[in-house]
């Protein structure tokens, strides 16, 4: 579907809810593929080019969509009002590209409000103390929307993706899967920080902390979504919820390192001052007092995080390292684990059972992840939703 008609589709959900008398506020991303035009532009005249500028640069791309979504309402008879992310006042702090909202003055959208217009806002995109325009990352429009329904004290914050809601696996690998009606914001949390590209992770951190209730919902079809909410205690909880998946996983492991006070610091520590993320990590002690120090990155961080390492291999005497950039993570996710022993047994089985072996094991309180090779992430997906009967009705539409 085309831009145009996204827009399009936008105005008609817009005007739906503005019909059932509520007061609207819209935050808009930039049309689909604008941002990588715009980052590609910058590629075209510089190979490092400044943060601040290209800040300045891909911010337009949201400025382009409020901008048509608000002429079309105008169109159509609506009072219609666009707002950039400095024309609202939503202040962060001066980290450019990667920005983090510090607060958001709401007079200006409250005027219009009071006008009775419908308030259409750049997301994305906000100002730090000197007055520059910074981003918030990727997907930061999801985080501006909900902490903009914080500042509002709104009733629901509704998303509008290309999805109808969130669901019990990726119906591209699991055709039987399920829209979930509810799911808890800890899930949520865990299933976004897992490889569900539903919702940015930030956004729904906002919406737990301040208590906000998200509901994803399509943009083209109607329906009523997932709704994303405090983990009711009165309800009884499916032992699992979902299945998460993340193919953008690279594994290192430092062999033979020196099992002294400290090692853990030395290996990780060059990794986090090149801003390199690490997810899983496994330690194992030998029984020549040495110990192979293993965790995971992203794929994309995978060359320089091996590079790093060899350096530091060096330095603390170890005998190599090695890795792997073709594994995958499987997640189980579900706050209902928490009254029920043997789930992670289960998927172990499982998995065993189709041959599937797990090289990596990380858990939590409401989530256990795996890593294995690549080539089973499909298959082990399947098998997972399958074995825990996530296809059947139950706590889920």
């Amino acid at each position: 579907m085309g831009s145009i008609e996204r827009i399009m589709a936008v105005a008609d959900r817009v005007m739906e809810t503005f019909n059932a008398g509520n007061q609207v506020i819209v935050v808009l991303s930039a049309m689909a593929g604008e941002k990588d035009r715009l980052i590609s532009l910058a590629r075209e005249v510089s190979p490092n080019p400044d943060p601040r500028e290209m800040d300045v640069l891909t911010s337009t791309g949201e400025q382009v969509s409020i901008a048509l979504l608000s002429i079309t309402l105008q169109s159509r008879g609506y009072l219609a009002k666009s707002f950039t992310g400095s024309q609202v006042s939503v202040h962060t702090d001066s980290v450019h590209n990667k920005a983090r909202i510090e607060k958001i003055d709401t007079q200006n959208i409250q005027q219009a409000l009071d006008k009775g217009q419908i308030v259409v806002v750049a997301g994305f995109q906000g100002k730090d103390n000197e007055g520059d325009i910074t981003t918030l990352g990727r997907g930061g429009s999801d985080t501006s929307a909900v902490a903009l329904a914080a500042a509002m004290k709104a009733d629901e914050c509704r998303i509008y993706t290309d999805v109808d809601g969130v669901y019990t696996a990726d119906p591209r690998i699991v055709p039987d899967a399920r829209r979930m009606a509810c799911i808890s914001y800890e899930e949520m949390l865990e299933m976004a920080s897992l490889g569900s590209k539903v919702l940015q992770i930030r956004s729904v951190e906002f919406a737990n902390k301040y208590k906000v209730p998200l509901r994803v919902l399509s943009s083209f079809n109607p329906g009523d979504g997932t709704l994303i909410i405090d983990e009711d205690e009165e309800m009884e909880q499916a032992q699992i919820s979902g299945i998460a998946h993340n193919r953008d996983e690279a594994k290192l492991t430092v062999v033979g390192v020196p099992d002294t006070p400290g090692i853990a610091f030395k290996i990780l520590g060059p990794i986090a001052e090149a801003n390199i993320e690490v997810d899983m990590i496994v330690q194992n002690v030998g029984a020549d007092g040495t110990t192979d120090f293993t965790f995971t990155v992203h794929r994309n961080d995978y060359e320089r995080a091996m590079e790093i390492l060899k350096n530091t291999a060096k330095e603390t005497n170890a005998r190599d390292v090695n890795g792997d950039n073709k594994i995958a993570k499987l997640s189980i996710v579900g706050v209902g684990m928490r009254s029920h022993a043997g789930i992670a047994s289960n998927m172990f089985k499982a998995l065993a059972d189709e041959g599937i072996n797990i090289q990596m094991i990380s858990t939590s309180e409401i989530k256990v992840s795996v890593v294995v090779d690549e080539k089973y992430l499909e298959l082990g997906v399947r098998t997972l939703h399958a074995s825990f009967g996530l296809e059947k009705d139950g706590f889920v539409e």
